[in-house]
């Protein structure tokens, strides 16, 4: 589960597969272990084999062990997310003929997926909503710099809902984790916007998990 933000929509990355069961099928990125290699070590080799992405921190996030889950017989899938930032992202390429492409999607017009990939990502999505509202994750998405509509918008797409903006600005700018820049956007038709950054290191001072929204 690799979730991107980009022109103010979440996304989720997907492969069509080229493989039976499930021939042509859209579905997450996934295959099986090998016996020499660790889950970790797995994760990591099928992300770039099958997208062609290396080098991304990812996090264990459940277990699935329905009885009937694949139709060749029983597989437990140990299911793995990352949040990463699509501004100047690799191109996404498959370096094995199981996938036939990998590409973004948007997460709100997701089709159905092979498998139980659906249960899979509906999963991973409860648990960034949760996670994002005592969590700076969101930050992860965002480029270094950003406006304070970008981020918004970003909390808007991931929790799914309208936030009030005076409300919204004020609270974050009080948790006094962003540092504002001395630059402005550049190359917009409307009034330029301030810029800011996230202050990790001021987040770990004064913070332990405790962002509210």
């Amino acid at each position: 589960m690799i979730f991107g933000f980009d022109k103010g929509e979440l996304k989720i990355l997907l492969i069509e597969r080229n493989e039976e069961p499930y021939k042509d099928w859209l579905a997450l990125p996934g295959y099986f272990v090998e016996q020499q290699e660790s889950i970790d070590e797995a994760a990591a080799r099928i992300l770039y084999e099958l997208t062609g992405l290396r080098g991304i921190f990812m996090e264990q996030f459940h277990t699935f062990g329905e009885v009937k889950r694949h139709p060749q017989g029983r597989v437990i899938t140990v299911a793995y997310f990352a949040m990463i930032r699509l501004s100047g992202a690799k191109e996404l390429k498959p370096v094995t003929n199981y996938a036939k492409k990998a590409f973004w999607h948007p997460v709100e017009s997701l089709p159905e997926l092979a498998f139980d990939h659906s249960v899979i990502f509906n999963k991973a999505l409860q648990k960034i909503k949760r996670k994002i509202a005592y969590q700076p994750i969101a930050f992860e998405l965002l480029p270094e710099k950003f406006t304070l509509t970008q981020l918004q918008t970003l909390y808007e797409a991931v929790l799914n809902k309208k936030l009030d903006k005076r409300n919204f600005r004020k609270k974050m700018l009080n948790y006094g984790i962003l540092k504002e820049l001395d630059e402005k956007q550049k190359g917009v038709s409307y009034r330029a916007a301030k810029l800011y950054k996230f202050d990790k290191r001021k987040y770990a001072k004064l913070f332990k998990n405790e962002l509210s929204f």
